[in-house]
């Protein structure tokens, strides 16, 4: 049987969701697609084929709906996955959790109150360069991690800043890191864990009419004697791919991109992957395949057939989180901080 779905949310986020929706038709079937703009609601139906609803209840009230793609802006996620659970849908949720730490824990709990499962689109975690790097450090093929580094030096023009509340507190909560790095770094924690210790600098470059930060860099210590950095910034000029670099005590491995390139101490290498391309690291934020938002919905409906819990849930999604929160504290306090605890 094919699972129904809504959509609440047609902005520019919707466009691979959509297609990931026609990819697995025959896994799901669209009941509906919102958003409070009829122009929006018109041009989205007509582009995808799929039904268009002028009402939010039209989604939430319909008990044939058993979960909801939630793809609107970071302030209204509180809100609205409260509504999902009161409705009893399971959510599936663009990225963050929500623009406050407070609102984020709100979104998990919430969910977990009712019983119902959240899934979280960060999909760097199953590009299939991610995941060979992820068996490497399992089964011990690096050694010891050292070493790592995060690097996120894209670029965003003038035109993605011109959205009203593009780029401010009070509706994304963040820049680079809460809306752009956040894949990357995700998928860093997914690989080494939360450090215990971050120092942090943060700025606004003045480059665009914003009041979140664009500019950062921070050093991460963990427990183990491993040391990181994040470098993180969306005004390098034309855009580069995401890296991470992992130094272990057996050899190091290049991530740039989807492609994987490790050296071992062994004389041994290893290659995975297909591009280093900037994957929508430059001025067109959407130059990318849908195929790994496919891979989450994928693993989204899996999760809700077997009664399990997606790979990137919203408790497992609340780690980069803790990491972001922690390092912008960091800068505001000129001190050393400590990440919280879950």
């Amino acid at each position: 049987m094919r699972r129904r779905v809504g959509v609440i949310g047609l902005g520019m986020a919707a466009t691979p969701h959509a297609q990931s929706l026609l990819d697995l038709a025959e896994r799901v079937e669209v009941a509906g697609c919102f958003s409070p703009s009829a122009e929006r609601r018109t041009a989205f139906a007509a582009r995808f084929g799929l039904p268009a609803v002028d009402r939010a209840e039209a989604i939430l009230d319909d008990p044939t709906v058993s979960a909801v793609l939630l793809l609107t802006p970071p302030d209204t996620h509180a809100d609205l996955v409260a509504r999902c659970a009161a409705a009893d849908k399971h959510v599936l949720l663009e990225k963050p959790l929500d623009a406050t730490p407070a609102g984020c824990r709100a979104v998990v709990e919430s969910m977990e109150r009712a019983g119902l499962t959240l899934g979280v689109m960060l999909q760097h975690r199953f590009r299939a360069a991610a995941e060979r790097l992820a068996e490497l450090l399992r089964n011990g093929t690096l050694g010891r991690p050292l070493s790592a580094s995060v690097v996120v030096r894209w670029w965003r023009d003038d035109a993605y800043y011109a959205q009203p509340g593009r780029g401010m507190k009070a509706r994304d909560g963040g820049g680079v890191l809460l809306t752009q790095a956040i894949h990357t770094l995700d998928l860093y924690v997914s690989l080494l864990g939360l450090p215990r210790e971050v120092a942090a600098f943060a700025n606004t470059s003045g480059l665009r009419p914003i009041d979140t930060e664009d500019v950062v860099c921070a050093a991460l210590r963990y427990d183990g004697g491993l040391l990181a950095t994040v470098d993180a910034t969306t005004a390098a000029y034309p855009g580069y791919p995401e890296r991470i670099e992992i130094a272990g005590t057996a050899g190091s491995a290049l991530l740039t991109g989807d492609r994987l390139e490790v050296q071992l101490r062994s004389g041994g290498t290893v290659q995975a992957g297909e591009t280093a391309g900037t994957l929508g690291g430059g001025a067109d934020p959407m130059a990318f395949s849908n195929a790994h938002h496919r891979a989450v919905l994928a693993d989204f409906l899996d999760a809700l057939d077997r009664g399990g819990q997606p790979r990137v849930s919203g408790r497992e999604a609340l780690k980069v989180h803790r990491l972001i929160e922690t390092i912008l504290k960091s800068s505001e306090s000129g001190a050393v901080t400590t990440v919280p605890e879950d």
